[in-house]
């Protein structure tokens, strides 16, 4: 099982100051997200034993819009080591949608 407890993950791309640190005990997983367009996040869920997390979210903006949803995040390693999550994630509510994305660890 990939331990999260530390690690800190962003986009690659985009709005890059926004930052998730994740904390892990047993394969309980959570994290604060915050920076750049969001005010404050938080994102808690399971490990699978392969590293594959399943989490919900909620997201503030500095807007003011507040979002919430699930995402199942399967790690891959990067080109450098680094390792990268691909996130799979569905948006609840009046702007609900559905995507791909992938944030990498930050060293």
């Amino acid at each position: 099982m990939i331990n999260y407890d530390g690690r800190t993950f962003r986009k690659p791309q985009g709005d890059v100051r926004t930052v998730a640190v994740y904390h892990q005990q047993d394969d309980l997983v959570w994290g604060e997200v915050a920076g750049g367009d969001v005010r404050r996040g938080w994102t808690v869920g399971t490990c699978e034993p392969d590293g594959t997390l399943r989490m919900g979210y909620t997201l503030v903006f500095s807007t003011g819009e507040v979002v919430c949803g699930r995402t199942v995040n399967t790690p891959e390693l990067a080109e450098d080591g680094r390792l990268r999550l691909r996130e799979v994630w569905e948006r609840y509510g009046p702007h609900a949608a559905t995507g791909i994305s992938y944030i990498e660890e930050v060293q």
